[in-house]
């Protein structure tokens, strides 16, 4: 079986992230990138897997800058056989449409029998990608499972819901989105750290892929305008002196709060 895991590199959720006003983007200089970690998570469902099922195939697949080969390679770290890396700067703040069609091209070129990917990403969190996949691509598909099982024939899991869960299951070839319910990556070791060096990379450009960036060629969301959040405005402090009831009640009555 061959498995294409999407991993994706965003800014560090515990360090700083900005937006560039002038540009409308994420400031990559603004703090540390890091692989999200929802794909981590799905990179270990395949690698799962093909821990035992020998002759299984895992390939990471990234859109990202091309300044972000080591992010790329951390995935090859932990265990991926091989990698593609789609890198070029007319993707450069790239919607979900062009985002979806750009790495089904991809996927459609590697003939994959599985993808998987995260549900949400923890940048854009926009959550639509692994449906698009299937759309484009004619692939079932079974999304935000908290649980997979993966066989030669198809996959199934769990999926929640308000009054419990689902069981869902789908033929090959798929598409599946993963929770963070499942579990953690392992940890690249030394040794995977230094086969990563020397395991394929495949760097892919739009011209490559027969894709085109051109608005004209589609309909795309369009940034019109970015702005800084305006600071908050000071609260108001009761000190208490014996009165502290009656003018946090005349507070709430002036504002229409109660």
């Amino acid at each position: 079986m061959k498995i294409f895991v999407l991993v994706k590199e965003v800014p560090d959720t515990y360090g700083d992230r900005k937006l560039n006003l002038e540009t409308g983007l994420a400031d990559r200089g603004a703090g540390d990138v890091v692989l999200d970690e929802i794909t981590e998570r799905a990179l270990e469902v395949a690698l799962s897997y093909a821990d035992k099922n020998e002759g299984t195939e895992v390939v990471a697949l990234s859109m990202a800058p091309a300044g972000s080969t080591a992010s790329v390679r951390r995935a090859l770290a932990i265990g991926a056989g091989s990698a593609v890396h789609i890198a070029d700067e007319q993707l450069a703040g790239a919607d979900l449409g062009l985002t979806a069609e750009v790495l089904a091209a991809a996927i459609r070129r590697g003939a994959p029998d599985l993808v998987i990917t995260g549900n949400l990403s923890t940048d854009g969190s926009g959550g639509v990608i692994p449906a698009m996949l299937a759309e484009h691509l004619g692939f079932a598909q079974a999304t935000a499972l908290s649980s997979v099982e993966i066989t030669a024939d198809g996959v199934s899991g769990t999926r929640a819901a308000d009054a419990g869960g689902q069981q869902v299951s789908a033929p090959l070839p798929a598409v599946v989105s993963i929770t963070e319910a499942l579990p953690d990556a392992r940890f690249p070791n030394f040794k995977g750290i230094m086969a990563a060096k020397k395991k394929p990379l495949d760097v892919l450009s739009l011209a490559d892929l027969d894709v085109s960036a051109d608005p004209a060629a589609a309909p795309r969301t369009i940034m019109t305008a970015v702005s800084e959040k305006p600071p908050r405005a000071a609260g108001v402090k009761i000190t208490d002196e014996g009165d502290a009831a009656e003018k946090l009640v005349e507070y709430l009555v002036q504002n229409r709060l109660v």
